[in-house]
């Protein structure tokens, strides 16, 4: 048995794409976190849902862009590696995305991060996305 708050199920996340949730972190600052697809096990990571170069949230309510596993940034167009987190290229090289501890048991997922508290699926309802610099089009 997990211990953690149950999220969604695998099934909830979609191939391309992320399920967004709000958490609470320990600051008690409301946090937008994505869930996103991975061939690695256990066939979900999950992610705060902003990219650490500049700021700029990847899902806005309609799930984050990727392309072949990756997650890009609307702003500058930077990939980050959906499993590792990592960014090899463009504006966010060298940056990784902050995880967010999570476990899968018979197809649920559970948030087992002690920094977070879930609070509801969707995003925070105080802020919009930023404007998109991106050179790639979706």
């Amino acid at each position: 048995m997990v211990d953690g708050t149950e999220i969604a199920t695998v099934t909830d996340v979609p191939e391309l794409g992320s399920y967004l949730f709000t958490a609470e972190d320990m600051f008690t600052n409301e946090e937008e976190v994505i869930l996103v697809r991975c061939d690695d096990d256990p066939g979900v990571e999950a992610w705060v849902n902003n990219c650490p170069h500049e700021s700029q949230r990847f899902d806005r309510g309609e799930g984050a862009p990727m392309r072949d596993g990756e997650i890009i940034c609307p702003k500058h167009g930077s990939l980050f590696d959906g499993c590792t987190g990592e960014c090899d290229n463009g504006e966010a090289a060298g940056t990784t995305l902050p995880s967010v501890e999570i476990a899968v048991e018979d197809g649920v997922v559970y948030l087992t991060d002690d920094d977070y508290t879930f609070l509801h699926e969707g995003g925070r309802e105080d802020e919009e996305g930023p404007g998109s610099t991106s050179h790639l089009s979706f």
